[in-house]
């Protein structure tokens, strides 16, 4: 029932779901939300949406992180008493700048068997298509909100030599791309706006074009995944 796992009937599942096409769910992630007992998920109208899209009705115990801790707790009740739990965030891989490290470590403290689920994520989409020859690719996701401690994190990527990601809004966007290309202008960057979705645009370049590009637009709109060159690679992308 799900493919090749032998262990304990008390599992807690941590299943990726899409990050935007619907499509890309993988054939396990169904079948395993279809068997659980219960899908414990960052936002229950979403994960509620994404099971009826595909036929399944299950009990849903919300766990975002504003709740995780008190929500693990329910989650390993769940999992002492021999349910299945399966995990999902909003979209992508939990614990991946997503709720769901609190949960795991709960699960596994108690004594239970955590098994990954394997399926999208922005992270790994974005650096499929960056074209960079980086051996060393450092994942940020969020970078803090405030503007000083901001330019600063972005400072010390950027020294490091190593190419890195980093997740965006649409409402700060431009800021980090002023700030990349303030730190350097030259240096290859790659975005990925609205990824796997209707609007989906990539675009590369340099810092410095890059930021053109968007601070030319009236309005800018989507989720942004950035990927920036390391030192050695800055042609690469």
């Amino acid at each position: 029932m799900f493919f090749g796992y032998t262990g304990c009937v008390s599992v807690l599942y941590i299943v990726a779901t899409p990050i935007g096409n619907l499509g890309d769910i993988t054939f396990r992630a169904v079948e395993t939300l279809k068997s659980a007992d219960v899908v414990a998920c960052e936002d229950t109208r979403r994960t509620l949406g994404l099971l009826t899209h595909f036929g399944i009705k299950k009990p849903l115990l919300s766990c975002r992180a504003a709740n995780e801790r008190a929500a693990a707790a329910r989650i390993v009740d769940l999992l002492n008493k021999g349910r299945t739990v399966a995990y999902a965030s909003d979209a992508g891989t939990p614990s991946v700048s997503d709720p769901g490290g609190i949960t795991v470590q709960a699960a596994r403290e108690a004594g239970h068997t955590v098994v990954p689920v394997p399926g999208a994520s922005a992270f790994a989409s974005l650096v499929s298509v960056s074209g960079g020859m980086d051996k060393t690719v450092v994942f940020e996701g969020f970078l803090p909100q405030k503007p000083g401690r901001r330019k600063t994190r972005i400072g010390q990527l950027m020294a490091s030599g190593y190419a890195f990601v980093v997740y965006e809004s649409p409402f700060r966007i431009l800021k980090l791309l002023t700030d990349i290309a303030e730190t350097d202008s030259t240096r290859a960057v790659v975005v990925g706006r609205e990824m796997t979705k209707l609007h989906e645009e990539i675009l590369s370049g340099s810092a410095a074009e890059i930021l053109g590009i968007f601070a030319e637009r009236e309005k800018i709109a989507g989720e942004f995944s950035v990927y920036v060159s390391g030192k050695s690679a800055e042609k690469n992308p």
